[in-house]
């Protein structure tokens, strides 16, 4: 009989929480954190370690009602909340999951062309299909194992930055004493950050798979319905979270440190892609680090793709009670899989549109910081409600915890629009 996670010893039983945050870290993410470190330099390393303990309580306690109820976060929301607010909210996140997927592709394909050589659109396509087909035609349980081994992609990041010169006292000042500009392009930046690292398709998912745990392990039940299970696996999911948003975080916080020791100090400090920061390192930092940097896209890529279109999956069949489940066969949960097939390939097909995927990488990242208030508040106000959550409704410091996130993404998002709106009075 198969063991669940709460049957493992610590290192085995990682595993939503680990996934979730090594896919915040996709090429969306790293063209913002290499546009944050090429344009502020070491300034604004400080946003990794305020984001860091927010990160980890929102995922948290998106996680913990995924284990407590045997539901995932939509399917939540629409037992508690009206209809309209649930398609509103699936709605931002089916548009904000789409754009990133297509600006993701994109720079994967555009980080092989600067590898290989070659077509970047042709590449874009290869990287699409075969992503849509390991998620349809692989099964999850099997799949989820190399999905955890593309984590260690993320380490090139580390590595990149013990091959440059860094100064180390201006990177400990610039994480502990917040400084940036009043200006809307620094806000805008910080949003991005914010974004990129607290971005609502890592609730949706991280909520469904602690659900999908308890459907397909026999030895699992919703913790409302066994409270005897609870300590072990409460405990599984803070350690599975920490360590897996402490990934996600130190990796975001040397691609910052990186770009900010190379392009920043060479003078380069406008970077629109990932692509593009890893072929700006080639002439300043050589090129086993371009290389590294440039694989990365790839790996990340690979990574944050399925998780993209799942959790927009996942999101979207909840809401609308159908079959889910990447471990169900393709004819067994076909509306789910028209929405992974709708959103990849919706993704793809927006490489091939007028819009920029340049753009697309970084304002993906500032459409998630936006969308990311709402559907924080409404996932905030589930876990406190005991008709949703019975005895296991979050504590008073999970509570503070997650409303400081709020909090802190409702003041970036205001202050960014202040900016964008000062600044067109001033023309």
């Amino acid at each position: 009989m198969k063991r669940g996670h709460e049957g493992r010893g610590a290192l085995q039983s990682l595993g939503p929480g680990l996934i979730t945050g090594a896919a915040d870290d996709d090429p969306s993410g790293i063209a913002t954190y290499s546009q944050a470190g090429a344009q502020f330099g070491l300034q604004l390393l400080w946003t990794l370690v305020l984001t860091y303990p927010l990160m980890v309580g929102i995922q948290l306690i998106a996680a913990r009602m995924g284990r407590v109820t045997g539901r995932g976060l939509s399917a939540n929301i629409r037992k508690a909340f009206p209809r309209p607010v649930l398609l509103t909210l699936i709605g931002l996140l089916l548009v904000a999951n789409t754009i990133n997927i297509g600006a993701d592709i994109a720079a994967m394909g555009e980080a092989l062309r600067l590898l290989t050589g070659g077509n970047v659109h042709l590449h874009a396509v290869v990287f699409g299909v075969v992503s849509l087909v390991l998620q349809v035609f692989v099964p999850y349980e099997r799949y989820v194992r190399y999905l955890k081994w593309l984590t260690l992609v993320l380490f090139a990041y580390v590595a990149v930055a013990f091959m440059v010169r860094v100064p180390w006292a201006e990177v400990a000042r610039g994480a502990f004493v917040p400084a940036f500009d009043l200006g809307s392009d620094a806000i805008t930046v910080i949003v991005a950050v914010f974004g990129t690292t607290i971005s609502p398709y890592l609730f949706f998912w991280q909520a469904t798979q602690e659900a999908q745990d308890v459907k397909i392990d026999p030895k699992l039940e919703p913790l409302i319905a066994a409270p005897r299970q609870a300590p072990r696996g409460l405990a599984r999911i803070q350690w599975d979270t920490w360590i897996g948003m402490g990934l996600s975080n130190a990796v975001a916080f040397f691609i910052i440190l990186s770009t900010a020791a190379t392009l920043h100090a060479s003078g380069v400090e406008h970077i629109d892609t990932a692509a593009q920061a890893a072929e700006a390192l080639r002439p300043i930092a050589g090129n086993f680090t371009f290389w590294l940097f440039a694989a990365g896209i790839i790996g990340t890529g690979m990574l944050a793709v399925p998780i993209l279109a799942g959790s927009a999956a996942y999101a979207v069949a909840e809401a609308m009670d159908w079959r889910t489940g990447l471990d169900r066969k393709l004819f067994e949960a076909k509306h789910f899989y028209a929405i992974v097939a709708l959103a990849t390939l919706g993704g793809l097909v927006l490489d091939f549109s007028p819009m920029d995927p340049i753009k697309a990488l970084f304002w993906s990242a500032v459409l998630n910081g936006v969308i990311a208030v709402p559907i924080m508040a409404v996932t905030m106000i589930l876990a406190q409600r005991r008709d949703i959550m019975a005895e296991f409704v979050i504590s008073t410091r999970l509570r503070c915890l997650g409303w400081a996130a709020t909090a802190v993404m409702l003041a970036a998002t205001v202050a960014m629009v202040a900016g964008i709106f000062g600044a067109f009075g001033d023309q």
